[in-house]
């Protein structure tokens, strides 16, 4: 009898050591899946992105808004999965060095530079590390040395290009001005993309009957001097993506209606707040293209090394009847009908 409770005793705890080795294992094991959830989910949390903005604009308030449109749709939040600091380096290239800078010491898990000279500053601050750096809005990715001619990165960094379709704003302006002789762009001497801009305008407007007329600025300051000297010299101005010169767009508008000549933009927010037209680009949809490629990085799936730079081909007819009625300048039909948008206002430029 004795034995047989003794058994008994025996079978019972052997049942109760395997179930609590069992549920040992079981829990070992979802205690594994939680912390691999856990692990991915604090990855995603603690991922920081910088993004540099060289200067304060429409175009470029765009694009940032476009970057982190893309971004979400790819799964990355600011706020929720994602930590997002913005710097704007108010168009001066010592702030935008001083930015990236700070971004490389806090370690974060990239940088997205808006503008050429924002790209510049963070390739060169990243560039020992292995932080990757995606820009967007550089007209020319080559030229300001951060891709090769294949379009392949020459490091750890890629993105978008903003390359201008200036034979069809060439095409587009002569239509609006056919007795128009001289067109003038002005651009500031240290950005690598204005300087080829240029150089491509100039090898273009002779074929459409233009003689161009250029003005060189180093910083904002240049500005009023330099628009009163050039707009005594042509019959119409045409911007580029020079980051410099659009940061002070009104204050050349301004000087130009009182001579009562038209300015021609890059893109749709130049038109809205007083360019006469434009044959551009749309800054949202390169944004978001970036942000999505941005994405890829952070999700793994991708090495800012192995990405060439991206671009978009398409460009749009933007055109602001208001500022042509105050010129006295009639639309044709053709241009009415081919405009992607018309704006029948002038409106303020956007502050943040």
């Amino acid at each position: 009898m004795k034995l047989k409770k003794l058994l008994v005793l025996v079978l019972a705890m052997v049942m109760v050591l395997t179930a609590c080795s069992s549920k040992k294992n079981t829990e070992g094991a979802n205690n594994k899946e939680n912390k691999t959830g856990v692990e991915e989910s604090a990855d995603k949390k603690d991922l920081k992105v910088g993004i540099i903005q060289f200067a304060q604009h429409g175009s470029l308030d765009n694009c940032r808004e476009g970057v982190l449109q893309g971004l979400e749709k790819s799964g990355f939040k600011d706020g929720e999965n994602l930590t997002v600091d913005y710097q704007n380096a108010e168009a001066d290239m010592g702030i935008s060095s001083q930015i990236a800078s700070s971004f490389v010491a806090n370690k974060y898990d990239m940088i997205i530079a808006i503008a050429t000279p924002a790209a510049m500053s963070a390739y060169n601050a990243a560039e020992s590390t292995d932080i990757p750096v995606v820009y967007t809005a550089i007209s020319d990715p080559v030229g300001a040395q951060l891709a090769n001619e294949d379009g392949t990165s020459v490091g750890n960094i890629t993105g978008t290009s903003d390359a201008l379709p200036i034979e069809a704003q060439l095409k587009m302006i002569r239509e609006v001005l056919p007795e128009a002789k001289k067109l003038g762009v002005m651009y500031t001497t240290s950005e690598a993309n204005s300087i080829s801009m240029v150089k491509t305008y100039e090898e273009l407007a002779p074929k459409y009957g233009f003689e161009l007329i250029t003005e060189t600025v180093t910083t904002t300051a240049d500005i009023p001097m330099a628009a009163d000297n050039i707009l005594s010299k042509v019959d119409a101005l045409t911007n580029l993506t020079d980051n410099t010169v659009v940061n002070s767009l009104p204050t050349i508008l301004d000087k130009a209606n009182k001579k009562n000549i038209p300015v021609f933009g890059s893109e749709i927010e130049q038109v809205r707040i007083g360019c006469l037209a434009s044959e551009g680009i749309e800054y949202i949809s390169l944004g978001e293209q970036t942000g999505e490629m941005a994405a890829k990085i952070l999700n793994g799936e991708a090495k800012a090394s192995d990405m060439k730079f991206e671009l978009i081909t398409e460009s749009s007819l933007y055109l602001n009847t208001e500022v042509a009625k105050n010129l006295g300048i009639d639309f044709n039909q053709s241009l009415m009908d081919r405009a992607v948008e018309k704006f029948d206002k002038i409106e303020t430029a956007k502050q943040n």
